[in-house]
């Protein structure tokens, strides 16, 4: 039991040391979501996120849940986080569990992504039947018991407008170690 809770909670000593810059998510999250609708009106959502090292420590899984008003969930996925050493880049995949398709996060064509010390931020291009083509995701206000996920639309990469803050605050009960 002990080598399965290690393998969940730390990395792999071996594991790239940039693996540390997405470290902030292992654990247990709850959130609190404003999302922008068409009409522009603000709508409020609630959920979980839980990371944790997967693959012997060398890469990160964290499972998001979004739940509508009925109860039931309108978001939900897992995002996979590994650092690929030789090319020095992040490769992040979202796999959408709702309709079973993957997205890339992390492409080279939108600049991977960029670590600035306080944030992370990357772009993406959304997948079919999205409303806007573009989206940015930024990571900000990371702490160990909370973190603020901002979301903003493009049409064209360079225009941008924010439509979603997810705020996230550590879950009471075991901390990762």
């Amino acid at each position: 039991m002990d080598k399965v809770e290690r393998k969940l909670n730390k990395p792999n000593p071996n594991a790239p040391a940039a693996l540390s810059q997405f470290a902030f998510l292992i654990g247990r999250w709850r959130f609190d979501a404003r999302f922008k609708s068409a009409d522009g009106e603000w709508q409020a959502f609630h959920g979980t996120w839980l990371g944790h090292y997967i693959l012997d420590g060398y890469a990160i899984a964290d499972e998001y849940q979004m739940i509508g008003p009925s109860g039931k969930p309108i978001v939900l996925g897992m995002n996979f986080r590994v650092y690929d050493s030789a090319q020095q880049v992040w490769n992040i995949k979202w796999l959408n569990a709702l309709d079973g398709t993957w997205t890339d996060l992390t492409s080279e064509q939108f600049g991977g992504a960029r670590f600035d010390g306080q944030s992370v931020t990357y772009v993406f291009k959304a997948e079919r039947g999205a409303q806007w083509p573009f989206t940015r995701a930024t990571y900000t206000n990371i702490s160990k018991s909370h973190f603020t996920w901002r979301g903003e639309k493009s049409d064209d990469g360079k225009v941008w407008s924010e439509f979603m803050v997810v705020e996230c605050h550590r879950s009471k009960g075991k901390k990762p170690s």
